[in-house]
């Protein structure tokens, strides 16, 4: 059974710092690339970060760059996502999901997701 649990979310104050972790579990975890996603209060999902199945090829939104840093230790089968400079319009649930495949690029499809992990940035 495929099994993603993301943890390291809470409060922070803007201009703080978090990293959420995503411990995977159930299949052959660097197979695979991973992302992360976000759905703001009210909001629709919103993506993130991806990372290549080695790590060797990160992508980010636009309005992550330079501030987050998407991660992987395989032999730990854990996924990371380091977030600083943080915002209000940071708030939101925070989800690791499962690539189809090895790479990410548009129109990636994801098959498995996490429970997601509450982030609030708020003085």
């Amino acid at each position: 059974e495929v099994q993603l649990v993301e943890s390291g979310g809470g409060l922070v104050q803007p201009g703080g710092s978090l990293r959420l972790s995503c411990a995977a579990s159930g299949f052959t975890f660097d197979d695979y690339a991973m992302s992360w996603v976000r759905q703001a209060p009210g909001k629709g999902l919103e993506w993130v970060s991806a990372i290549s199945w080695n790590g060797g090829s990160t992508y980010y939104a636009e309005s992550m760059k330079g501030r987050f840093t998407i991660s992987r230790d395989n032999a730990k089968n854990t996924l990371y996502l380091q977030m600083n400079s943080l915002k209000s319009e940071d708030t939101a649930v925070y989800y690791c999901a499962k690539v189809r495949t090895t790479g990410w690029g548009p129109g990636t499809e994801y098959d498995y997701w996490g429970q997601g992990t509450q982030v609030t940035v708020s003085s």
